[in-house]
């Protein structure tokens, strides 16, 4: 966890017992006076009904009680601060602590069949509660401190919302009452308070699978509390939390979860993909398109490259695909080039409305993912059956259904391919004869086949990617994008948004739409952004918003989405036809002139640093590496330090002046 976005003090530094009582805090008799149950015990007496477990963290020092597993912890400058009130659950009565050296302790809950084991986890407090048959429990019951001020939470880049802020608890943005899966709605298992005076808490749910976050708002302050279900069939009898004190910047709940993956080497890294495979090297300084059309065709990738394009991801669906003459062109022109692929879905052959849900032989209905009851279960959109990961993956070796269909679709000479659905957390127990597997499987076996795809040397993306896939993939569509649920309903009004007509140049991904005011504010308003997802992942793979949201597809959101591009170094995502590239390459031409160098040079590199540098959150700075790269955006409508609103200074190390760019500018022109 590094200084200037995360905990106070890395992990592994020297650590040290405050001396001194613990103290109720004021949350606590806040609580406590609500009629809310709360346990308050001091450093040397004991919680009701149980033990108190004390254990050393960065920061300060933490302390459980087993009755409940309510957690303080009494920071270094003083602060005596809450970081889950009792559990939502009842526990039972707790077994006996057993202390195994200062920084573990066991015991159990007999009633639930649950054993805990608390640690001191590289100045983390982590607690692993596993479970001997299938049962729930409700825990961390997390923003009950009376100084808590901001939940950040990781949907899409990522958000930081103040807790008492209406649009959140009870306007057109509201969580109170909702729930999210950690490990498919969210693009991190993690999230995180600012408790004031340069304090807050991380809280990593690395486990993922069967945990979910569900929202109130007492008070009209936001609380998130998880419930982790535990079920063998699903292969979620383990969970783990860690809790870890930070500095209280909205970042530092995904610097602590960049740390948590570089300790145990799960951190993928672009510089050790790009050695490896040297075509990867052609994602830096690449915006991504779509293409339909004549852009596909020879005569369009050379148009790109008459307009000073130097770097592109070329993606195409459906066919007539891009033929060996127009891959050549886009590889000689620097650019990478691939097709939109799907392992999920099958569909009878005869009736199949999308190519890549066509199999050959019996695998459909025969590879379905099957429900308790035997039944197939439905695929998106209601189209033909979600197709079993278990069963291609035992299939694999003697048929090779999923080499040969990566083989049929590159055979123009592509060097990219995007596989979508694979790397989300959108995953399904199977009940299948032959095939039966457990969420935990079918990841394990997503994860498998993505990395033979990587091993081939084609440069591999896929879907809104989960941390477990960031080291074999390249690149991913969809992190970037908040997604709120406006956005679904929005997008099944096809006279809105636009359907899946004309053929060559879909209403869904070419027709500009005016998003309702609520949905954009709570997608797109700058004041709620912070990038979580590239603090974490950031140097590990390139990230951009969904494919089927387009920069020209919400006109009103474009200076702010391309302001965000360059403060989180991400690329912008397009879709093009021939009219479209005719439109729009000059402006698509002069962004790309920007970002291409701030995105070679910082790719590769770690978001060190991120800050609001205005009390109204509209001007944000990031640094990238040591220094390697400076951002400043002025999302407002005042200058800031010479800076123009609607405008953002990029600085590479070496530059005597900032690089600007005006995009509403490009736009008039």
């Amino acid at each position: 966890m590094t200084a200037t976005t995360g905990s106070p003090g890395s992990p592994g530094h020297a650590r040290r017992r405050p001396g001194g009582r613990f103290l109720a805090s004021a949350t606590a008799l806040a609580l406590a006076a609500a009629g809310a149950t709360t346990y308050a015990f001091t450093a040397d007496a004991e919680p009701p009904h149980g033990h108190r477990v004390e254990l050393a963290v960065d920061g300060g020092t933490a302390y459980v009680d087993t009755a409940s597993l309510a957690v303080r912890a009494h920071t270094r400058d003083g602060r005596d601060v809450t970081l889950s009130e009792a559990a939502g659950t009842d526990l039972g009565r707790p077994g006996p602590v057993t202390r195994t050296g200062k920084e573990r302790a066991r015991w159990s809950y007999p009633e639930r069949g649950i054993d805990v084991t608390a640690r001191t986890d590289h100045g983390r407090l982590s607690l692993r509660l596993r479970a001997h048959r299938d049962t729930a429990v409700s825990w961390p019951v997390t923003g009950t401190d009376a100084t808590a001020s901001a939940l950040q939470l990781p949907r899409g880049e990522g958000l930081d919302i103040p807790l008492e802020d209406a649009f959140w608890t009870t306007g057109e943005g509201a969580l109170a009452g909702s729930s999210v899966d950690v490990g498919a709605d969210l693009t991190l298992p993690l999230w995180g308070y600012s408790l004031g005076g340069r304090t807050g808490v991380s809280y990593l749910t690395p486990t993922g699978i069967g945990t979910t976050l569900g929202f109130t708002a007492p008070g009209g302050r936001l609380r998130a509390t998880a419930e982790h279900t535990f079920d063998g069939g699903d292969g979620t009898r383990d969970y783990s939390v860690t809790l870890a004190l930070t500095d209280g910047n909205p970042v530092a709940p995904a610097t602590d979860y960049r740390s948590y993956l570089a300790e145990r080497g799960r951190l993928g890294s672009l510089k050790r993909k790009i050695a490896a495979n040297p075509a990867t090297g052609r994602l830096l300084g690449a915006f991504h398109a779509y293409t339909w059309g004549e852009a596909r065709k020879t005569t369009g990738i050379e148009q790109l490259k008459r307009l000073g394009i130097d770097r592109m991801w070329l993606g195409y669906d459906g066919k007539p695909y891009p033929d060996k003459a127009a891959v050549s062109a886009a590889k000689q022109a620097g650019y990478l080039i691939g097709p939109y692929d799907s392992f999920a879905n099958g569909q009878d052959p005869k009736t199949a409305d999308a190519p890549n849900s066509v199999w050959p032989g019996t695998v459909y209905p025969d590879f379905c993912v099957r429900d308790a009851e035997g039944g197939p279960v439905t695929g998106f959109g209601g189209r033909g059956c979600y197709v079993s990961s278990q069963a291609f993956e035992r299939a694999e070796k003697k048929h090779h259904y999923l080499a040969d269909r990566t083989r049929s679709m590159v055979a123009n000479g592509a060097d990219s391919y995007f596989l979508d659905v694979d790397a989300t957390g959108e995953l399904f127990r199977d009940h299948g004869k032959g095939h039966r597997m457990t969420k935990a499987e079918d990841r394990a076996n997503r994860l498998a086949r993505m990395r033979r795809i990587a091993d081939t040397g084609l440069v591999l993306g896929s879907e809104t990617a989960q941390p477990w896939a960031n080291r074999a993939l390249a690149f991913d569509h969809g992190g970037a994008t908040p997604v709120a649920d406006g956005m679904w309903k929005l997008q099944k009004d096809r006279e809105k948004w636009g359907g899946y007509y004309p053929e060559s140049a879909p209403g869904v991904f070419f027709k500009p739409v005016d998003l309702p005011a609520g949905l954009a504010k709570a997608m797109y308003d700058p004041r709620y952004r912070v990038p979580l997802y590239e603090t974490a992942l950031h140097g590990s793979l390139v990230n951009t918003e969904r494919w089927e949201l387009s920069y020209e597809k919400l006109p009103a959101q474009k200076t702010t989405r391309a302001l965000l591009a360059m403060l989180y170094n991400t690329p912008l995502n397009y879709v093009l036809d021939g009219p479209s590239l005719r439109k729009h390459g000059t402006e698509l031409a002069a962004l790309q002139k920007y970002f291409s160098p701030l995105h070679k040079a910082a790719g590769t590199e770690q978001l060190t640093s991120f800050r609001q540098l205005t009390k109204d959150r509209t001007v944000q700075r990031t640094v990238f590496g040591r220094g390697t790269l400076t951002v400043t955006a002025n999302f407002g409508t005042t200058a800031y330090g010479g800076l123009p609103g609607g405008c953002v200074d990029a600085r590479l190390k070496g530059d005597d002046e900032p690089r600007r760019l005006c995009p509403a500018a490009l736009q008039e022109g």
